[in-house]
């Protein structure tokens, strides 16, 4: 039986709005999706995930939905959006939306319907309403992850609202049967026109506890600079989401789903990801899903990648989804490398990103190299940015306009670009490193062409071999073939020495020099390469 689409695929990440500009209002638009669509497929990925398309208020910046139907008006049209999807199938790419289905924007008709209709109204437990403590304050000690309490109070119940994220962003009731059905009538709206599947946006949070259980504080010997980073983080989020009976709100989700032959489900994980089913196999919750733990990850160590398949190991069944960056994220190469990250460190990354087992997520510009952009505070449109400035400039930083060619605009908008085109980025794009053999970009190219070519770097099991530091390697095994992954996170050279190295040929993809000499691999700093056992 041959296994499903998805199981091995690489997926591009397409920020929509920083993608390519047609029309030169300076924003992204499905129109300039379309115009790319060559140049994506010329990756060789499987298909696209797009941000969220639908109309939005854009507090932030199109995770609050308005209108769950609909097509943001800065992008397009419906129409445009099929011709899209249209046009991606014939090219043989997938088509997956970012759905948010945990909460809406607090313009949405649902939470309007839900403040106004009364506490008896056919809408008014579609949302978390509690009333306020005695003296007026929230109703628990549950925290936003955007800062401060994650409740909001209104005059017009007199009762606060719950909000995992901006006020303007109330949390969607699931325990509501009516609430529920509503959500799930969204996946099927867009699977009936055809789409290929969805990425389910904070997919941990989807149930709180109905006794409004205050949340545990993460005790003071254990908080790390993470938990320091933002108010949210000083407390363990085991009442507010991340509920051990979110795994069969997931398994409700995927089974929805698994109505329409050959789709695909996966979800972010951000918190207590054990606790709320990110590693449940495909046949009991989502088909696949993702955790911050690699996105979050500031130091280029081995453990940045072993800990997290040391903890997939304890879930065999499950099939992960590997990301190294989003765009919620600082870009890869700049978290892991500074300032000063080399072209061959960038190229070493996406090699590692390619290389591991599971279905993969490139985030636009990833191919490219590119570093994190360098924003002043009164560029910034993220309202983390904005709240936590100067410690943390938010997420701006890799959200800049995607660059196409050389020159001012560097080919994304005619107009004035809704984020600043990134200085970082001059040298960089699309067309200068199309140009250039030795450039990101081409071994990007040929880096997926290698995997797509080798089903045991697609589907195979991994297995890592014991290094010192700062050498990684991992094994790819499928059906007796066996590949041999090695990385020199270092930047000085390395020799890596094993004894299945005597019967192993130096395959011809690399980024780096690499030397094999009887049972040992010499490794120039930040190189790949991959052997193949003979």
């Amino acid at each position: 039986m041959a296994s499903p689409w998805w199981r091995g695929a690489i997926l591009y990440h397409v920020y929509v709005r920083s993608f390519f500009d047609s029309n030169g209002d300076g924003h992204g638009d499905l129109p300039g999706v379309m115009a790319k669509l060559d140049y994506i497929q010329s990756l060789g990925v499987d298909g696209l995930w797009l941000s969220p398309i639908h109309p939005s208020p854009n507090r932030d910046w199109g995770y609050d939905i308005a209108d769950f139907e609909g097509i943001q008006a800065d992008y397009g049209t419906l129409e445009d959006f099929q011709a899209l999807l249209d046009a991606a199938h014939e090219r043989g790419l997938k088509v997956v939306l970012d759905e948010v289905l945990s909460h809406t924007s607090d313009v949405h008709p649902w939470f309007v319907e839900s403040l106004t209709g009364g506490r008896d109204g056919p809408k008014a437990d579609w949302y978390v309403w509690a009333d306020p403590q005695a003296d007026g304050t929230a109703p628990n000690n549950w925290l936003s992850v955007f800062g401060g309490p994650a409740w909001a109070y209104q005059p017009a119940r007199r009762q606060h609202y719950h909000h995992k994220f901006l006020r303007q962003q109330p949390k969607l009731n699931w325990r509501d049967p009516g609430a529920r059905e509503a959500a799930l009538a969204v996946l099927d709206h867009w699977l009936d026109k055809g789409v290929d599947g969805f990425r389910l946006d904070v997919a941990g949070t989807f149930l709180h506890d109905a006794a409004l259980t205050p949340n545990p504080p993460v005790p003071p010997d254990q908080r790390t600079g993470y938990n320091w980073s933002h108010a949210g983080n000083l407390q363990l989020h085991w009442h507010d989401s991340n509920l051990e009976e979110n795994v069969e709100t997931l398994d409700l989700i995927r089974r929805r789903v698994d109505a329409y032959p050959d789709r695909f489900v996966f979800g972010e994980f951000s918190e207590e990801e054990a606790r709320c089913g990110a590693y449940l196999s495909p046949a009991e919750g989502l088909h696949s899903g993702y955790t911050f733990v690699m996105l979050l990850a500031r130091k280029l160590e081995a453990s940045f990648v072993t800990s997290h398949f040391e903890t997939l190991a304890d879930y065999p069944d499950h099939w992960p989804t590997i990301s190294f960056s989003n765009h919620d994220v600082p870009r890869t190469v700049s978290r892991l490398g500074g300032k000063d990250a080399s072209p061959e460190l960038a190229k070493m990354l996406f090699a590692l990103l390619i290389s591991l087992k599971g279905t993969t997520l490139i985030y636009q510009g990833e191919e490219l190299g590119l570093p994190q952009a360098s924003l002043t505070r009164d560029q910034l449109r993220d309202p983390v940015g904005d709240l936590y400035w100067p410690y943390d400039g938010g997420r701006d930083g890799c959200r800049t306009p995607m660059p196409w060619t050389a020159g001012a605009q560097m080919g994304f908008t005619d107009g004035e670009p809704w984020l600043p085109l990134a200085v970082e980025h001059r040298g960089l794009s699309v067309e200068e490193q199309g140009e250039d053999p030795d450039s990101a970009l081409v071994f990007s190219r040929e880096m997926i062409g290698f995997r797509k070519a080798t089903p045991a770097l697609s589907r195979g099991d991994i297995a890592f071999v014991q290094t010192p530091e700062p050498v990684v390697a991992f094994v790819r095994r499928h059906d007796g073939e066996e590949v041999l992954c090695v990385f020199n996170f270092g930047d000085t050279p390395q020799v890596f020495a094993h004894p299945s190295l005597e019967r192993a040929e130096l395959l011809p993809l690399r980024t780096g020099e690499a030397d094999l000499r009887g049972g040992s691999v010499g490794l120039s700093p930040h190189a790949a390469c991959f052997l193949r056992r003979v």
